[in-house]
């Protein structure tokens, strides 16, 4: 591929992917999680947070009639969009160029990084703003940066005291979720010399108020991401709560868009949907209060150039996956997240991914690939208890693709070796499972032996402590014995 590649070459009929570049092995779930699950204050933090958003979606969800309804267009819209996706990025790229923007094409995060560096460089800038980080995140572009010694600087409020903290987002919406307002008082006052600053929500948007202004009147280049591109149009739209968003896409005489292939809406009327479904599902608001839209380059309003880098990075693998590629239809609402137990109670940083929650747990996988160990453990970072699929505002069946990936786990461990089902305990014991539920007789015969097994483990009606591997079961919970009688067994009781 060529350097700043601004055609759709690489993009093949059968729409094939680059293969991902520098893949870093990561701890697993289960590794990672012990520690958050005893951080007493994170749980509190995450668990007020989440709830606190779930109840004001509940109540501005339920205000519309039509919810299913726009759930099942936005739904139809992304499908559509995937099933076509290379004549929508072709489109793409013509309506931006007839615009006056640029549009590069990054195969990996590699090529991105080097794109963007190049093009701030170009500028003779040392530092640049940016909003809606969570592609950049991905790729890990303020780290490039600073390898060229150029200076990011996070404007999202949240995204800026994860930066002054020199810590990781744990949340897609709101990244400084795990994180309470005294501590973020005791972080301002310490990096932006604030002495006198209390925890009132208002006096810390206030300080970074202050401490951000100056940055973005001197800025020359803005980076942002984005929630949406219209293919017919080149418009591209960012929306956001704080307005930091205006100020990074409008003051610098440079902006550069990076943008994941997926995030095509087909027509300028398809806003009509998706802005309907975004706010109410991430923020719980009945519309943005600053909504961006900007279609390439304006003489004498805004910036004076505008380039558009359109990342794969993994992307097309996903698009390749019947079951998979639904994952590409979100539009990074984070509902999943608040509503999902097992994030409520890890928070975002045990993913050991910029994408937590329930949509990581299905993104990151094939994004990174199933031989990143840390990335093949989050299919099972989940209960499948569905709630994640019953709010998502495209209706992403996360259950169904979660439990898919770990049928792949599964077949290549096998593939390679490393599954040991006629010896291990827990597949052995699914096997006779399997076995017993075929035939009826097997059925009621296992309920026998078991409820005879039983005994010597219940204790005062419950059963609290199982021996060897199945006291994973029992370390957390109570088991319910089972019945003297079953349900068969009473009905013919009472026949007779």
């Amino acid at each position: 591929m060529p350097e700043h590649n601004t055609g759709a070459d690489w993009i093949n009929v059968d729409f094939i992917s680059v293969t991902m570049k520098n893949k870093k092995k990561t701890p697993t779930f289960e590794e990672t999680a012990k520690a958050y699950l005893s951080n007493t204050q994170l749980r509190r933090n995450i668990g007020h947070a989440t709830h606190t958003i779930r109840e004001k979606r509940e109540t501005v969800v339920g205000e519309m009639p039509d919810w299913e309804i726009l759930r099942e267009a936005g739904s139809q819209l992304k499908k559509r969009v995937m099933r076509h996706l290379d004549d929508y990025l072709l489109q793409l790229e013509a309506s931006v160029q007839e615009a006056g923007g640029k549009v590069h094409w990054a195969g990996d995060a590699e090529e991105a990084n080097r794109i963007i560096a190049d093009l701030v460089k170009e500028q003779q800038a040392e530092e640049v703003v940016k909003v809606k980080s969570i592609t950049t995140d991905e790729i890990g572009l303020n780290q490039a940066l600073a390898g060229e010694g150029i200076r990011a600087l996070e404007t999202d409020l949240a995204e800026l005291i994860v930066q002054l903290a020199e810590d990781e987002p744990s949340h897609i919406l709101v990244p400084a979720i795990h994180k309470n307002r005294s501590e973020i008082r005791e972080l301002f006052r310490k990096k932006l010399n604030q002495q006198e600053l209390s925890d009132r929500p208002e006096d810390l948007a206030e300080a970074a108020r202050l401490y951000l202004r100056k940055k973005f009147l001197n800025a020359k280049v803005g980076i942002s991401g984005a929630n949406f591109a219209v293919a017919d149009t080149g418009t591209v739209a960012v929306v956001e709560s704080e307005g930091n968003g205006r100020m990074c896409t409008t003051l610098p005489e440079t902006l550069i868009t990076v943008m994941g292939i997926e995030k095509i809406i087909p027509r300028w009327r398809d806003f009509e949907v998706f802005m309907q479904l975004l706010p109410r599902s991430s923020t719980a608001e009945r519309m943005n209060p600053y909504n961006s839209f900007w279609t390439g380059v304006t003489e004498g309003d805004g910036p004076r150039e505008f380039h558009l880098v359109l990342l794969d990075n993994g992307r097309t693998n996903v698009l390749a996956d019947e079951v998979g590629r639904q994952t590409l239809n979100c539009i990074r609402c984070s509902a999943c997240l608040n509503v999902c137990p097992v994030y409520e109670r890890t928070g975002g940083h045990a993913y050991n991914s910029v994408y937590p929650g329930p949509i990581g747990a299905i993104l990151t996988p094939q994004l990174r690939g199933l031989d990143d160990e840390g990335a093949a453990s989050l299919p099972y970072a989940s209960t499948l208890c569905g709630a994640c699929y019953e709010v998502c505002p495209v209706k992403i069946n996360i259950p169904e693709v979660l439990v898919h990936l770990r049928g792949k786990i599964v077949d290549r461990k096998k593939r390679e070796g490393g599954l040991k089902t006629k010896t291990d305990p827990e597949h052995v014991g699914m096997r006779w499972m399997g076995r017993a539920f075929t035939k009826r007789s097997r059925y009621e015969r296992a309920q026998k032996i078991a409820r005879l097994g039983q005994k010597i483990f219940v204790r005062d009606g419950t059963i609290s402590n199982l021996p060897g591997e199945l006291s994973g079961w029992t370390a957390m919970r109570d088991l319910k014995p089972i019945p003297k009688q079953t349900f068969r067994e009473w009905w013919g009781d009472r026949d007779e």
